[in-house]
């Protein structure tokens, strides 16, 4: 077992609370020093008690499958023999009600554009099975009930 951990840090300050009219921006604070501002999303919660240049857990859930996947997919490409230059995503995420008529991020889809030095790519096939061994090695998309999708790479 594994335990990690992150720390919160939000203040009222001065702000009416009542009125539901407070600042959500706030910040998530990690190991190493790392500190990140965080809100809400615009999308969630409008401006101004949003902070629109700030993570919102939506991003940060979505840039969590999309890492995870990218780092179990780095790492097998490396022990198949296939030497990764370049790895990007676009990654998107739907958040939609779902079957019980909540709201939840119901699915991600990562679309992955990966280059490969010169006479180490996969075939199409080889590269359908890296995706597929780091999906379903990756424990951020297992912990999660939203579908999750990896779209054309390469």
């Amino acid at each position: 077992m594994q335990q990690f951990e992150a720390q919160l840090s939000w203040q009222r300050g001065t702000q009416p609370f009542l009125d539901n009219r407070y600042s959500r921006a706030h910040a998530w604070s990690f190991d190493g020093g790392l500190r990140v501002p965080a809100s809400s999303s615009p999308l969630s919660v409008p401006l101004p008690m949003s902070d629109p240049a700030a993570l919102d857990p939506e991003e940060a859930l979505v840039a969590s499958v999309s890492s995870c996947h990218m780092l179990f997919f780095l790492s097998l490409a490396a022990r198949a023999g296939h030497v990764v230059d370049d790895y990007r995503d676009h990654a998107v995420g739907t958040l939609d009600k779902n079957a019980d008529g909540k709201m939840a991020m119901t699915r991600i889809v990562l679309r992955p554009a990966i280059s490969f030095a010169d006479g180490t790519r996969p075939d199409a096939a080889q590269l359908d099975a890296l995706h597929h061994a780091a999906h379903a090695q990756c424990y951020i998309a297992n912990s999660i009930k939203a579908d999750v999708v990896i779209e054309g790479s390469a």
